[in-house]
């Protein structure tokens, strides 16, 4: 720790009570409203699962996976913290218990521990603390949001870990806010501060004292009830913040500014603190209070039980409407509804259809007949990823008549428009992956380089003709194919450098139809739209006018 700056301080962000509070969004605005005051901020996340990543767990289970610019597959909190503080995230910024028990193990097998037994403290431990302290510069503020629940097992190690680091760095350079829940009971008509009170004892017997509380409750709290809190919670009445529920997420930061959140954090520190300009996220909530209109955009995916699968999608879309001063309404469909059925009955309502990413065989036919829809109704339509297969797929099969165009993901013994990618360049450096190797970490992942074609509607989309966006995807539409896509009247707009893989397609006489193989959507920010859903809103905008 002796490079580590002396002036940055450290916030550790737990919860108790129960999961699913939202300290991915608290952690992101808190940043925010710092940002906000002049402070230089950095995020980071510690999981506790034992997963390396979370690039092979079910959408189901944990939502959408995050990409980095670099390459690395993280927990979707990582978006909140990108979209709200407009730092771009880092491998280092995310690491998992699979991580720090592989980094570990790895090292005692080169026998880096010079025959010690090892152990979680102090081994473990000190891993979790480098991860903390590592690959930082001049930063005021590095808020390290804490998975899980205080009292999961899976947790101690970390609970352990700031423990340490609060003693080693002092009291004055750290922090700890913790988010409970204050739930309302209806036949007692109050609310309840015994599960916080209890949440916290549980914190206190790992031997952490928490600075903040950050009370997540459906209505306001009344002022003898923050009292109690803070006198049995051993904290200062002050820093007992209440979290309403509102309406849009947008509103969170101006939220706990108003609460007075961030200057706490000042006081704690003992730092000055400068006024605050929230004057762009005001702008925001009246923008989506008062809009100028609504729009209606169809999401057809395979995941849409667990919206949180779609979670860079849907804000991305919401960035797009407000960049046009209008509200968009996603009409969430399934794909698999899709297959065997009339898609008038979905579609009738709408005025701009997506196909996002997704994997495996399940409700693919469903998505080949939104697309198909678009295509046929004159609906503008942005295909991300295995939509943009899909998109390939379905104008091979329905405009050229080949019936066994395919994805070799699905069925090997088909006309392979999309197939395996088993080599591309990184970096000056050759890839090189195998059918049957490992599915963690191995596909073309983070970002990449693509240039546009002039003309095209891509180039007047981006306003230029070399671009970098982030992937997730191993299988890639085949170049070969691109005279026989260009005489159904779909267009390779946009490729690798190199000229091999197709990036970019396009149907140039429909009134908007763009589909691409990498994901836009995770460099979305509320104050940073990313072009494609502006322009993607703006066609769907100017549909409406027309049905």
């Amino acid at each position: 720790m002796s490079s580590l700056n002396p002036n940055t301080k450290f916030i550790f962000i737990t919860g108790g009570v129960v999961s699913s509070l939202g300290k991915g969004l608290a952690s992101a605005s808190l940043a925010s409203i710092l940002q906000s005051r002049g402070f230089k901020v950095r995020l980071r996340k510690l999981d506790p699962y034992l997963n390396v990543d979370p690039g092979t767990m079910s959408p189901f289970q944990h939502g959408e996976v995050f990409v980095t610019d670099d390459g690395t597959e993280a927990d979707l909190d990582l978006g909140h913290y990108e979209r709200f503080s407009g730092v771009s995230a880092r491998k280092s910024d995310s690491t998992t218990t699979g991580k720090i028990y592989q980094r570990v193990i790895d090292r005692e097998r080169h026998g880096d521990y010079l025959g010690a037994t090892i152990q979680v403290i102090p081994h473990v431990t000190n891993e979790i603390k480098d991860f903390i302290v590592n690959d930082l510069e001049d930063e005021d503020f590095v808020l390290c949001e804490i998975g899980g629940t205080v009292g999961d097992i899976e947790g101690q190690p970390y609970l352990e870990a700031i423990r340490q680091l609060a003693y080693d760095l002092g009291r004055d350079r750290t922090m700890f806010l913790h988010l409970t829940l204050l739930p309302y009971i209806p036949t007692a008509g109050e609310l309840k501060t015994k599960p916080t009170q209890h949440s916290v004892k549980k914190l206190q017997e790992y031997g952490i004292q928490p600075d903040m509380l950050l009370c997540r409750s459906q209505m306001p709290i009344p002022e003898n009830e923050k009292r109690k809190i803070a006198l049995f919670c051993n904290i200062k009445e002050e820093n007992v913040i209440q979290a309403l529920d509102v309406s849009n997420i947008y509103q969170v930061p101006l939220a706990y500014s108003k609460e007075g959140m961030d200057k706490a954090v000042c006081r704690h520190f003992n730092l000055p603190c400068p006024d605050a300009d929230l004057s762009g996220w005001e702008d925001i909530v009246n923008i989506l209070k008062s809009p100028e209109g609504e729009v209606r955009v169809a999401v057809v995916g395979k995941y849409v039980k667990l919206l949180e699968a779609y979670k860079s999608l849907s804000e991305a879309l919401n960035h797009g409407a407000i960049a046009n001063k209008h509200k968009v309404k996603i009409k969430w469909i399934d794909s698999e509804e899709l297959e065997n059925k009339n898609p008038e009955d979905f579609f009738s309502d709408v005025h701009g259809i997506l196909v996002p990413g997704g994997f495996g065989l399940r409700g693919t036919q469903g998505k080949i007949e939104a697309v198909k829809y678009a295509r046929t109704h004159n609906i503008p339509f942005l295909g991300i990823c295995f939509g943009m297969q899909m998109a390939v797929i379905e104008t091979m099969r329905n405009v050229l008549e080949i019936s066994n165009a395919n994805t070799t993901e699905l069925d090997e013994n088909c006309e392979a428009v999309v197939g395996l990618m088993t080599e591309w360049d990184k970096d000056g450096a050759k890839q090189i992956r195998h059918k049957d190797g490992d599915l963690g970490g191995t596909m073309r992942l983070g970002a990449y380089e693509t240039v546009i074609k002039e003309g095209s509607l891509a180039q007047s989309i981006y306003q230029t003709t070399n671009i970098s966006e982030r992937h997730r995807h191993r299988y890639e539409v085949n170049i070969k194919y691109q005279d026989a896509l260009n005489k159904a009247g779909m267009i390779i707009s946009g490729t690798s450098p190199n000229g091999d893989l197709p990036e970019i397609v396009e149907i140039p006489n429909h009134p908007w139809f763009i589909a691409v193989q990498y994901h836009p959507e995770l460099k979305s920010r509320p104050f940073a739209p990313h072009p494609l859903f502006v322009e993607f809103i703006k066609a769907s905008i100017k549909h409406s006018r027309l049905v």
